[in-house]
């Protein structure tokens, strides 16, 4: 059974750094597509951050430069750094698997699983 869970969310100070990390089990982190998600209060949910099986990146514009996605195959782990937060970025972070043949969408639902979630708070 895939498991996806979610970490290293909280408070951060605006133009500061926080880094979430997603355990996943059951699913092999370099074997497709992951993803961070993210959904603000009000607002639909909207993709962050993507990762292939062959290491390529896509970012959204709005956190283009700002926002890292990495992985680590060995503890099987999504990590996303965040730098230069802004007030903007306050949101709950989901990271999300897809399939292991394409990478090329943000649409929710080309994701099959997803965590429970981390909040993001930033501070102005």
């Amino acid at each position: 059974e895939e498991q996806l869970v979610e970490s290293g969310g909280g408070s951060g100070e605006a133009g500061g750094e926080l880094r979430l990390s997603c355990g996943v089990a059951g699913y092999a982190v370099r074997s497709g597509c992951m993803a961070w998600f993210r959904q603000a209060l009000g607002n639909e949910r909207e993709g962050g951050a993507r990762i292939g099986a062959s290491g390529v990146t896509r970012y959204a514009d709005s956190v283009k430069g700002r926002f890292t996605i990495s992985r680590d195959n060995v503890k099987n782990t999504l990590y996303l750094q965040m730098k230069s937060l802004k007030p903007e970025d306050l949101a709950m972070y989901y990271c999300a698997a897809g399939n292991t043949y394409s990478c090329s969408s943000f649409r929710t639902s080309a994701y099959n699983y997803w965590g429970q979630g981390t909040q993001v708070t930033v501070s102005s």
